[in-house]
């Protein structure tokens, strides 16, 4: 009997450097020989993929592949049985070269013939021959890939789609869903993980590489599962048609209602789809009476606020806001109120859009546009009911908004809400949209701004031995015990369950409705506000820090920290101004006036404003070395560029993707930033993107490293807010040079 070829036998000499003479012996000893002293290998647990692929990139000098980022060009480009025949995945496509993932680097055979094939250069990287077979059946074979994902799921949980008019006696689901499509039970899986997860959106997004379900929990997303391209269009027409929605109709955003059973337990979903690039995106947002607080006291308020907040449920008239953005816990807030007023027996009627919970005792309205049953005509038929109290889903628009003031001035109490940033602002919000400053003054009570902050797990959380960063010493001195997440089981390793609310509680007292009357700025609001007892967010949130409820990091992602502006003394004191104040505190620089025939009048910068600008350029000199914030995320080039950094004398700060980079900002506060443009979780433009949008990082000096210098990719990062760039690879002095020459100039 002939002798069987082992494929690659080639990798023997790699594997003499991870496995001990004796395994190696062994492996080559066996009779029959495998068919893959790779594969063998690993499945006798001698070595992993890891060691082995980061053996070979070290001594064949190629890149790692990952195999996620299969695009749809490339595998049009290679055919199935190309990709079959020589083991390997199609990546990326361009005019000239084709990029494919190969266990075999020395595979020329199959070098040529996909050169000949496609007609382009082939260029190789390293991935594990396992992985390679899986994500072929994956691309190519999807429906056999979501029976993969459904055989190893387990049916723990029953799902059915229910409507209105159904018994709670009718919930049960019969045994055979087995035999049910593969697209069905893949739906109730992800439906029935994502209510047992706490998960309160699903989200189901198209990506060139397939579909990605994202779970968000404690308003954070987290990927569940990734899903070949191909399940895209009956994955969305399944939630489509448990919607009511119009599954022939893909270029149009549409919303939608379902009503499903989980073990028993009604859930209620809201479906929103949206016409995308790479097709349909859907997001599920779950509504599950069970996880909602009714309660005021269940909110988590601090003691300050929490009697406040009852100060505020307690009036008889009046109107009363809650403000914050999308997922902000408004609308529990709102009911929570809603049963505290409930018990003074009074009429309550809603109207809202989408009534997204149930609640019993209370009259709630949905508006129907296409009816012609808007928030405002349904507020005036709502006025001919004898409310007592009235809830406004939103104050959308200034009809709605005159009812609502109308209405508090005629002896009701009315809640609704607003999507501002913070309290104050909800009264600019009010003059924009066209209510009179004297009637916003009588009608206005109290406003209510909130986020939400997910709570450290009891579980697991341990002391935070780190010292505050010196900007955080402020609200953290030395000495105040701070906890930090660790993970769990319990909090599915993330560190955090459940979300407590933080809130500024901004009440209507003499001087506040004066200001409001007299039209005056946010600033001045917000002076009265505080002055009569108001806490800031960051305020409230540093509360729940201190109380260990919460982590610093946690609070960081949340809320902004508040900018320092303090007052300028008279250029007489500009010296001991200049020693007092930080130098990463913002100045506010007064003016003085001056009257010229041609322009009027017009402001005029004081003389020593200049010397503050020199004092500010030199504040990385004075304090010492400058700090570099390194963001890489591979670590070799990482690490050579710390130490040609440390060489020319700066202080180096890293972090190997873009989440941790503005963790790192905050942390740290860099005098510059180093920023390569392809990173995991954040990439390089969505980090520029924050940036530029924070005012204390505005100004914050940028050089991004990029493999691409094509011109739309300069055009691109400069227009994102670079202040400049270096084509990978690059020369460590053009580099240094840069570096210089923006921290001389900032």
């Amino acid at each position: 009997m002939a002798e069987r070829y082992v494929r690659d036998e080639w990798i023997l000499n790699t594997l003499e450097g991870l496995l001990g003479p004796e395994a190696l012996a062994e492996l080559k000893g066996m009779n029959p020989p495998p068919e893959s002293y790779w594969r063998q290998a690993v499945q006798q647990r001698l070595v992993t993929d890891e060691n082995v692929i980061a053996a070979l990139a070290t001594r064949f000098r190629m890149k790692i592949a990952d195999v996620m980022l299969s695009s749809l060009q490339a595998r049009e480009a290679v055919s199935e049985h190309l990709a079959r025949k020589h083991h390997i995945l199609p990546l990326a496509i361009t005019d000239s070269v084709l990029d494919i993932a190969t266990a075999d680097p020395n595979d020329l055979d199959c070098e040529r013939s996909l050169a000949f094939a496609t007609g382009r250069t082939v260029r190789m990287s390293l991935a594990a021959p396992a992985r390679i077979l899986e994500r072929i059946e994956e691309l190519y074979r999807p429906d056999n890939a979501v029976e993969k994902i459904l055989d190893a799921v387990s049916d723990r949980h029953q799902i059915e789609s229910i409507s209105d008019t159904i018994e709670d006696s009718d919930l049960d689901i019969s045994a055979d869903r087995a035999s049910e499509r593969p697209i069905i039970r893949l739906v109730d899986h992800v439906l029935a993980e994502g209510i047992a997860s706490r998960a309160s959106d699903i989200h189901i997004e198209p990506e060139e590489s397939g579909i990605v379900i994202r779970y968000r929990i404690d308003g954070v997303l987290a990927q569940a599962m990734a899903l070949p391209r191909a399940t895209g269009i009956p994955l969305v027409s399944r939630v489509k048609i448990m919607s009511g929605l119009d599954i022939a109709d893909r270029m149009r955003p549409q919303d939608g209602r379902a009503r499903v059973a989980v073990n028993g337990n009604r859930v209620d979903l809201r479906v929103s789809t949206l016409p995308a690039s790479q097709g349909e995106k859907v997001v599920i947002r779950i509504l599950d009476s069970r996880q909602t607080l009714l309660s005021v006291d269940a909110l988590g308020l601090n003691p300050d606020e929490m009697e406040r907040m009852t100060l505020l449920l307690n009036l008889r008239e009046g109107i009363v806001l809650v403000t914050g953005p999308t997922g902000s816990g408004k609308t529990t807030t709102l009911y929570s109120g809603l049963r505290h007023v409930q018990a003074r027996g009074v009429n309550i009627v809603t109207v809202e859009d989408p009534v997204e919970y149930r609640l019993n005792g209370i009259v709630q309205v949905q508006v129907n546009e296409k009816a012609g049953l808007t928030f405002a005509s349904a507020l005036r038929s709502i006025l001919r009911q004898d409310p007592d109290v009235i809830l406004v889903g939103e104050i959308r628009d200034k009809e709605t908004a005159q009812i609502a003031v109308q209405a508090s001035l005629t002896g009701h109490l009315v809640f609704s809400t607003l999507h501002t940033i913070d309290a104050a602002s909800s009264v600019t919000r009010l003059m924009d949209i066209g209510i009179e400053s004297y009637k916003m003054g009588a009608a206005l009570k109290g406003i209510v701004a909130q986020r939400l902050l997910r709570k450290l797990c009891v579980k697991c959380r341990v002391e935070n031995r780190d010292l505050a960063s010196p900007r955080m010493q402020r609200w953290f001195p030395t000495g105040v015990p701070l906890y930090k997440a660790v993970g769990c089981p319990e909090c599915s390793q993330t560190g955090y369950r459940g979300r407590m609310a933080i809130t500024e509680v901004l009440i209507a007292n003499i001087e506040v409705e004066r200001r409001i009357t007299a039209s005056e700025s946010v600033e001045r609001i917000n002076e009265a506000a505080r002055a009569g007892g108001m806490r800031s967010l960051w305020d409230s949130g540093v509360q729940k820090v201190r109380a260990g409820d919460t982590s610093m990091e946690e609070l960081i992602r949340v809320v902004e920290m508040p900018v320092e502006f303090p007052k300028r003394a008279s250029p007489s004191g500009a010296d001991s101004v200049s020693k007092r104040t930080p130098p990463s505190a913002t100045r506010t620089i007064s003016t003085v006036q001056r009257t010229t025939p041609q322009h009027g009048t017009i402001p005029v910068l004081p003389e020593d404003v200049f010397q503050l600008v020199d004092d500010e350029a030199g504040a990385a000199g004075k304090r010492g070395k400058a700090r570099v914030l390194l963001v890489e995320d591979e670590e070799p080039l990482r690490r050579v560029l710390r130490e040609l950094l440390e060489r020319e004398g700066y202080t180096v700060v890293e972090a190997a993707d873009g989440v941790q980079a503005l963790d790192e900002i905050d942390r740290s506060g860099p005098d510059i930033i180093v920023l390569d443009l392809n990173l995991p979780r954040l990439d390089g433009y969505g980090v520029l993107t924050h940036l530029r949008s924070r005012p204390n990082t505005a100004m914050l000096p940028v050089i991004v490293l990029t493999a691409k210098g094509d011109e739309d990719s300069e055009v691109r990062v400069f227009e994102f807010g670079a202040d400049d760039y270096l084509s990978k690879p690059f020369r460590p002095r053009a580099l240094s040079a840069r570096l210089r020459s923006l921290l001389k100039r900032s």
